[in-house]
This record gives C-alpha cells, sequence and structure tokens, in this order.
C-alpha cells in the first residue's frame, strides 16, 4: 500500500508538518534548559498532502494503527487531575480491554491540550504540530520496566502495546484535528529515534520523516463522546501494527472564529 489517490475516498489537500531529515539523534527539552540552550536540535519541512477522510471506513487498531470508537465519559470535568485519574483512567482501561482484548491494561500517564489555557506553570500543553510517535523499539519495554516494578521480567516475555486513547474535550473539533498515518505505510527508516529530556530522566520517541508512500487520515468535526485509539508501539511482529504516528495539522477549511482545541489523551500499557 502507498499514498497514492484512492478513488472514491474523500479527502483534502493540507500540510502536514515533518522533521527534516538529519545526520545527529534529534532531541528536545521537555523543560526550559537555561539560557543560550535550544530547545531542540531539529529542523521543521511542511509537505501539502491529501489527507482522507476516515469516517466510515473499517480502520483497525492492528492493522492502520488507530480506530475511532464511540465512547461517553462519566468524568465531569477532563481539566481536574483528581476526575481524570479517578474516573477517567479507569473508563480508558476498560475501553482499551474491550477493543484489544487485553488480559490487563493499565493508564500511566496523560496530557490535556488547549492553546488557550496553555503557558508558564500550567499542566495544559499546546497541540503538538508536528507529526510524532511516542514511543521507540527502546523505550516502549523500558516504560513498562519503569512502571511496572518487579512484575515487568515476566510482562515483557509476552506480547504488549503502549496504546493512547485520544479524545476532544469539547466540540465539534475544527481547529488543529489529528492527523494519523496508516501503518502499512510507514517505513521504519522514516522513524528517527529522538531524546526526549525530562528534569530527571530521557526517554525516547519517534520524530517523523516525509515519504510519499505514506497514507494519512483524520476525522473531521469530532465530538467528546468520540476518541480515536492509537497504537503507538506494539510487541507482536508481523501480526499487528507495531508502530505509528500522529501529530495536529491545519485543516485549510477551518473557521477564522474557530475556538482552540481542548483534547486529552490517556496512555495506557496494554499486557495480552
Amino acid at each position: 500500500m502507498d499514498g497514492s489517490v484512492i478513488p472514491n475516498l474523500k479527502g483534502i489537500q493540507a500540510p502536514v508538518n515533518f522533521t527534516a531529515p538529519m545526520d545527529e539523534k534529534p532531541y528536545s527539552y521537555n523543560y526550559d534548559p537555561g539560557p543560550g540552550v535550544p530547545l531542540r536540535n531539529t529542523t521543521e519541512e511542511l509537505h501539502t498532502l491529501t489527507v482522507y477522510d476516515g469516517r466510515g471506513i473499517d480502520l483497525t487498531l492492528d492493522r492502520e494503527g488507530f480506530a475511532l470508537v464511540h465512547h461517553q465519559t462519566a468524568a465531569a470535568d477532563l481539566y481536574n487531575e483528581e476526575i481524570i485519574k479517578s474516573v477517567y483512567y479507569p473508563e480508558c482501561c476498560e475501553l482499551m480491554k474491550k477493543a484489544t482484548g487485553a488480559k490487563k491494561v493499565i493508564a500511566f500517564d496523560h496530557i490535556v491540550r488547549n492553546a488557550a489555557k496553555s503557558g508558564a506553570g500550567s499542566l495544559v500543553k499546546l497541540p503538538a504540530g508536528r507529526v510524532h510517535n511516542d514511543y521507540t523499539a527502546w523505550s516502549a519495554p523500558q516504560r513498562v520496566r519503569d512502571l511496572m516494578g518487579d512484575e515487568a521480567t515476566e510482562l515483557l516475555k509476552h506480547r504488549f502495546a503502549v496504546n493512547n486513547v485520544w479524545r476532544p474535550i469539547a466540540g465539534p473539533l475544527l481547529r488543529s484535528p489529528l492527523v494519523l498515518c496508516d501503518s502499512q505505510t510507514l517505513d521504519y527508516d522514516n522513524l528517527l529515534p529522538s531524546d526526549l529530556r525530562y528534569p530527571d530522566r530521557t526517554g525516547e520517541t519517534y520524530a517523523v520523516t516525509y515519504n510519499p508512500h505514506q497514507r494519512w487520515y483524520y476525522f473531521p468535526k469530532m465530538q467528546p463522546e468520540e476518541a480515536i485509539l492509537i497504537s503507538c508501539y506494539d510487541s507482536s511482529r508481523g501480526q499487528a501494527a507495531r508502530f505509528s504516528a500522529h501529530g495536529a495539522f491545519d485543516d485549510p477549511s477551518t473557521p477564522e472564529n474557530a475556538p482552540p482545541r481542548e483534547s486529552i489523551e490517556v496512555r495506557t500499557l496494554v499486557f495480552y
């Protein structure tokens, strides 16, 4: 499969932001590293390409690496840390269990995004404007070791995944929708292991370079009762989408007065 035009599929022409190819290992800081230290060493590269409307298409977590699901949350306030962890985390675990048939799912991290509420000292962040993948072949099993303690050795002998649950907090979502790459068209050569530096540790994500064979989708005008399940890493080789890529993009049809995107993504460890 490749990213050539598919007859009868609706799509838009839109700019998508990639990382330019580079020789050294990419890095970025998740905090202010201090005066004179650049936040990242990468260069952005915009490509205008066809982004297909994924609604009404059979897109699956194991094949394309993402899926749209209908799910109503009981969480009254998805900006409230206590409610997110006590109400929304368990919901995401049950949703992921049902979608994957996994034996055990653990929600361990989340990010809330809203440009209007982001800024210094805020836990709310901007939409991630470059396509990327949250975990790599190294960092996914390392996260299991970090979080699962003595259980990790046994758990890593079996299939596991790191999957996200991504949801708009308000809708319809018109600004900075999520663009997602069909995993079947994502070449490993276009995934650049990239250091993500925290004050106390260094994680690793994949920056993504452009390839014309990549195929990209989005789900226009998402509502809060909808969620996208994203496979960031799957230890199964050949049976499932091993890696995927996603990021925010600018839909050229977005009204000028559209409100900023409000969204939450929860990361889960999925054990089979």
